[in-house]
């Protein structure tokens, strides 16, 4: 099951065990049930005195087992095998129900210790998603921390039947004492936001406590970080509001063209931002939305942004580095089957579709890229693109021609997504040479037609581009003084990684340079 190189990474963690597991297998005849004893025996032969197995458990979904730290009544299980993305988290818990710290504030873990009441989670994982193993990892550290949070991760691919019946066509998902609570990446501190009452309240009165910044950045994508390190090695007083610390690189697969960095994936280069921001004095706020821009009332006053729970942060200079997010379609049928067919991640949910007919929308690198992705997992995929050629790099496009479950129509406007019972079942285009309209039956739909930026909130407050776009000069300056704005929210051509970064480094020296002459 585990090869060597994995075993002696394995016992080397395993070393930080300090106090005793058990681990109560309820395994069948299954192939998955074969490979899950063969793991749980390795874990426990790595580190027999501190962890012990049963193969008696009498759990109803099998294969499955528990984690348990001894003599207590904790309830963390896994349905099906931790593997791929997942090893990482059964690794996790393995350390934490041993009694290894988490990385996670302390403030955080008074929380989940103070949750009062009943909370069943069942979260619906695949092994080749990479924004699974947040909210695996979050309601974990909730089960391991609290005896009142039961949780169950269910591989989606080794409990089919489950799938099926509860219309999961989107990782991850979460349902909360049998009720759908929610879908997509979510940190420990979301999942608290919505089940701890009075949470919000808090938090907005600690941040508007704070004392006022030199430099207030919005937007913790690579822009941001890049801002935030450049400004905080001026020595002035740095702070970083994110809704989501790594913004779009959370939801990319694979970076290859980051100089310096051969290849990495999204979810990795987003740690190292955030780890290399923090090895800064930088006081990051993440899980903070801004809805409102208050520019300072007199030249050299203060500018405020206020965030939608209510707290303020004031600050000299602001950089806004907000990002964008996934264009839609907007065609009928879209928001409908949201989840129920149309996804936006062929790497989380791709796996969802094996053996099915899916389609893509967009024919750039994003819908390509997905395109022959998804060729290896489902059974044949049809690519819609309105212009009259693909407009991915060449490299991408030979490709995706050579693969024989793939059709390409190109000048093909998507009209609807049709569906029946509740899910996808169709998509209808037209051909833009003859006006011709037709129908291709499928059970997914993968829209990849490119980006929109975050910054509707700054409406009637600053110039924006026809696009939405923050209007910014070759220094990063907005028509605001002391306001700038970096990366995929500006008009800044050509939305890359490597260009998001040089604009925040470029706005956090106009922006110290605007404090040191105002």
């Amino acid at each position: 099951m585990l090869d060597e190189t994995l075993k002696g990474q394995l016992a080397a963690y395993l070393e930080r065990v300090a106090l005793p597991i058990e681990m109560v297998a309820s395994l069948d005849d299954s192939e998955t049930g074969r490979e899950m004893l063969d793991l749980l025996q390795t874990i426990q032969s790595l580190r027999s005195d501190r962890i012990t197995l049963r193969t008696d458990g009498t759990d109803s979904r099998k294969p499955s087992f528990t984690l348990q730290r001894a003599g207590t009544a904790t309830s963390l299980r896994f349905a099906g095998l931790p593997l791929g993305h997942e090893f990482t988290s059964l690794v996790l818990a393995l350390l934490w129900t041993g009694g290894h710290p988490p990385k996670v504030e302390a403030d955080i873990i008074e929380q989940i210790k103070g949750l009062d009441g009943d909370f069943n989670f069942e979260v619906y994982m695949s092994l080749t998603c990479h924004n699974c193993p947040d909210v695996v990892q979050a309601l974990s550290l909730m089960a391991i921390f609290n005896p009142k949070v039961k949780t169950t991760v269910i591989e989606g691919g080794a409990f089919q039947k489950e799938v099926t019946e509860r219309d999961i066509m989107a990782v991850p998902m979460v349902f909360l004492n049998g009720v759908m609570f929610g879908s997509g990446r979510m940190l420990v501190e979301e999942i608290l936001a919505k089940i701890d009452t009075g949470a919000a309240a808090k938090d907005a009165a600690k941040l508007s406590e704070k004392e006022a910044f030199d430099v207030l950045i919005v937007g913790g994508g690579p822009a941001g970080a890049a801002a935030g390190v450049y400004a905080a090695r001026k020595g002035i007083r740095t702070g970083i509001a994110a809704e989501r610390f790594g913004g779009q690189t959370n939801d990319t697969m694979a970076i290859e063209n980051y100089i310096s960095v051969l290849e990495t994936d999204g979810p990795k280069f987003a740690a190292a931002l955030e780890a290399h921001t923090r090895a800064y004095d930088v006081d990051i706020m993440n899980l903070q939305r801004a809805e409102q821009l208050i520019p300072a009332a007199q030249p050299g006053g203060l500018i405020e942004i206020k965030l939608t729970n209510g707290g303020i942060l004031k600050s000299k200079t602001v950089i806004l580095s907000t990002g964008a997010r996934w264009r839609n379609v907007n065609v009928p049928g879209e928001a409908e089957y949201k989840n129920k067919g149309v996804a936006y991640c062929p790497h989380c949910d791709g796996p969802l579709f094996k053996g099915k007919d899916v389609a893509v929308i967009g024919g750039g690198n994003s819908g390509v890229e997905a395109a022959i992705d998804l060729a290896g997992v489902v059974r044949h995929v049809t690519v819609v693109e309105f212009m009259t050629e693909l407009k991915a790099d060449a490299v991408l496009v030979k490709k995706l021609h050579s693969l024989p479950n793939v059709t390409v129509h190109t000048s093909a406007q998507t009209l609807e997504i049709t569906g029946v019972a509740g899910r996808v079942n169709g998509l209808r285009y037209k051909d833009r040479a003859t006006s011709e309209e037709h129908t291709v039956a499928l059970e997914g739909v993968f829209v990849q037609i490119g980006l929109v930026p975050n910054t509707e909130w700054l409406k009637g407050t600053l110039e924006l581009s026809k696009f939405g776009e923050i209007i910014v000069n070759a220094k990063g300056e907005t028509n605001l003084p002391g306001v700038f704005a970096a990366g995929d929210c500006t008009t800044v051509p050509f939305k890359q990684i490597v260009i998001a970064a040089g604009d925040g480094a470029k706005a956090a020296l106009s922006a110290f340079d605007h404090l040191i002459r105002h």
